[in-house]
């Protein structure tokens, strides 16, 4: 691995050594290990799998020094690399730095488990829909542990100043130099990369984060991490909607640029901006929860701290080019062009469907609340008023704890007054601090309209907590009053839960069995069981008529929040992700369920090829021209990355009633016109 040197003494002084215990200073140098290179000897676990088997290929061909692999229960050779029965065999025999984990979903999670059993200092786990509550678990294990974690639900880690990649990022579009890249997005975190190297930027180092609500590295460690790394010399940074790390991320740049002579450039993107409530966009962790900042506040909030924000990620290059005073005007014709052939890429055998979370309330919680609330009365349609409590549970994304919030009359957010108290369970079960502490900020409530609800909020905070832990809930609301003889009053439930967990684990088979898919946005239903996530936007307003199509969520939230804001402020009629791996026959599917709305005007294919292949995102939509009924709609199409001077020629050349961009700016401001037409 890459010498950490002189680097561990920066990063614990910008981390704040005076207040921290000899765990956190463990922790800070755990994370050092994110520092990969060449003499990073990487081993796969699920190594003789068809995806790990090309995955290590393409890895080998680019500089990764991959030593070998686990298959249970195997010994011998793979690729001429030695095979193991186990992790822990594969400690012992190849001594690797890092491991990535190329198994299926279902077994993702025990996986991890073992890598950290067997102390292996970094894992990169990239597998999708691992049931968040297995992530909590794993978080806790790495809590007392030498391991790292990259992801899951991550393209993982590369070093292309160092050719070393750990993940399935699409190699062609990297280059070797000093910009480093943190993101949550993979989509946008390719458009990004593809950005800084058509300008002549190369990268550091480019770390996914993955876009579950529980990450193993999240964006304010990878920070603290690239800041201090000699080798990087600007930083780029790509949030989303959901969750507090952006504003966290927010206090370390303020916190660093106060305390830096010649702090480093740093840009920063946050999609999801005009994402709706109540909607998984994508993403397992790309919705915003109760009491969780919307993703316009985080932008705002980055902005404060001093970051350049920038609203696409086509603009990162010319931007970081010119805070980097780097000689040399900027063209938008393609002054990069390796991606032209395709080196071969991680995909599945089968597409997984899109996963998304389940919301339950009024009737249908009620018997789930009777289980978990047996000194309650339960009333689905309680009234509210000023002698009610709002109980508030959620998941704290950045200590992977439930934490139960309870808002007083008076209270509008957990940091406008003292009218808020909430109790948070550390999942190692040491409860009796927090315990204390919640019993000493009951004892200094005086709010007569609710005292007599004070002596019931530590049974319904402990009780609230089991119940998110029991049923595997990421988020619930829930009122609390006296009914009218007196008794405590839970009502106006609304529970999130991961359905990550049914459909991968097979748990939480009474919950889900309560989904009632006839009450639900049936254009949304079809999407999925397609494996598309689809969202109506704005279904009352006749003005959004511009149907999108993008392939990854965080594309496709960007996609829509930049149409939506100035200068263009147009509406999209809808969110549409493809997924990563999108096939002609996702695209086309895509059309269908678009055109099935009678207020599109027009639609924008906007790809970006990491995984995808531009030139079969062609046939697709060229197949759709075919099978499918346009209804005269006019199509705006851009295509970037993996082989896209193939698509673009196809498209070119089809004689079909199609314009292609080559820039995203250039194709927003026409469909925006064909909109307004």
């Amino acid at each position: 691995m890459r010498s950490w040197g002189c680097r561990q003494g920066a990063l614990l002084r910008f981390a704040g050594s005076g207040h921290r215990n000899a765990r956190h200073l463990s922790t800070e140098a755990r994370m050092r290990s994110l520092l990969i290179g060449k003499d990073t000897k990487v081993m796969y676990q699920g190594f003789t799998g068809r995806v790990a088997t090309q995955n290590a290929k393409d890895s080998i061909a680019y500089g990764t020094k991959i030593v070998g692999g686990v298959t249970p229960g195997k010994d011998g050779e793979h690729l001429g690399l030695p095979i193991c029965p186990s992790v822990r065999a594969a400690k012992d025999q190849l001594k690797p730095d890092a491991t990535a984990i190329f198994v299926p979903m279902t077994g993702a999670a025990a996986a991890i488990e073992e890598a950290i059993e067997a102390e292996i200092p970094l894992i990169v786990a990239v597998a999708e829909h691992i049931p968040i509550y297995d992530m909590i678990r794993i978080k806790q294990m790495l809590k007392g542990s030498k391991s790292w974690l990259v992801g899951a639900n991550s393209p993982g880690i590369i070093a292309p100043l160092h050719s070393c990649r750990i993940g399935f990022q699409p190699l062609p579009i990297y280059k070797p130099g000093h910009v480093g890249v943190i993101a949550k997005s993979g989509t946008l975190s390719y458009e990004t990369v593809g950005s800084l190297s058509r300008a002549g930027l190369g990268q550091s180092l480019c770390i996914g984060c993955g876009g579950d609500p529980i990450a193993g590295t999240t964006l304010e460690e990878a920070f603290r991490v690239l800041v201090d790394d000699p080798d990087t010399h600007a930083l780029v940074v790509v949030g989303e909607v959901g969750g507090h790390a952006e504003t966290g991320l927010a206090r370390l740049i303020s916190e660093y640029r106060a305390n830096t002579d010649q702090p480093k450039p740093i840009a920063t993107l946050v999609a999801g901006r005009t994402a709706p409530l109540e909607h998984v966009m994508g993403h397992a962790g790309a919705f915003q929860g109760p009491n969780e900042p919307s993703a316009e506040d985080k932008y705002k909030t980055l902005q404060r701290s001093g970051s350049t924000m920038v609203d696409h990620p086509e603009k990162f290059g010319p931007i970081v080019k010119k805070l980097l005073n780097v000689p040399g005007g900027f063209s938008q014709k393609r002054a990069f062009h390796t991606h032209r052939q395709r080196i071969g890429t991680a995909t599945t055998s089968s597409r997984q469907q899109q996963i998304r979370s389940l919301h339950l309330k009024g009737a249908k919680t009620t018997d789930l609340l009777a289980k978990a609330f047996p000194d309650f009365h339960l009333n689905e349609s309680a009234s509210t008023s000023s002698s009610s409590i709002q109980v508030i549970g959620n998941l704290n994304r950045t200590t992977a704890n439930p934490r139960i919030e309870f808002h007083l009359p008076g209270s509008d957010n957990q940091d406008s007054n003292n009218n808020v108290v909430y109790l948070e369970l550390d999942g190692s079960g040491e409860h009796k601090q927090a315990l204390e502490e919640f019993g000493s900020s009951i004892s200094r409530l005086k709010i007569p309209a609710v005292d007599a609800l004070v002596p019931h909020l530590r049974p319904a905070a402990l009780s609230l907590s089991k119940f998110m832990q029991s049923y595997e809930v990421l988020s619930a609301q829930l009122s609390l009053s006296l009914g009218d003889k007196g008794q405590p009053t839970l009502g106006n439930a609304v529970l999130h839960f991961d359905d990550a967990a049914f459909k991968s684990a097979k748990r939480q088979e009474s919950v889900f069995a309560l989904r009632d898919k006839s009450v639900e946005d049936q254009t949304e239903v079809e999407a999925e069981s397609h494996g598309i996530v689809y969202v109506t936007l704005y279904p009352n307003d006749p003005s959004a008529s511009i149907g999108t199509l993008v392939n990854g969520a965080g594309l496709a939230m960007n996609t829509v929040d930049v149409l939506a804001l100035p200068p263009h402020n147009a509406k999209c009629a809808n969110f549409l992700d493809t997924g990563g791996k999108a096939t002609s026959d996702t695209v086309k599917k895509s059309f269908e369920l678009i055109l099935s709305d009678q207020r599109i005007k027009v639609i924008f294919v906007n790809i970006f090829g990491g995984l995808t292949d531009c030139g079969m995102i062609a046939d697709g939509i060229m197949l759709a021209f075919k099978e499918v009924d346009m209804r005269g709609v006019p199509v705006v199409v851009r295509l970037r990355g993996t082989n896209e001077e193939i698509g673009q020629k196809k498209i070119a050349e089809s004689g079909l009633s199609l314009e292609a961009f080559d820039g995203f700016e250039d194709a927003a401001k026409r469909v925006v016109e064909l909109a307004n037409a």
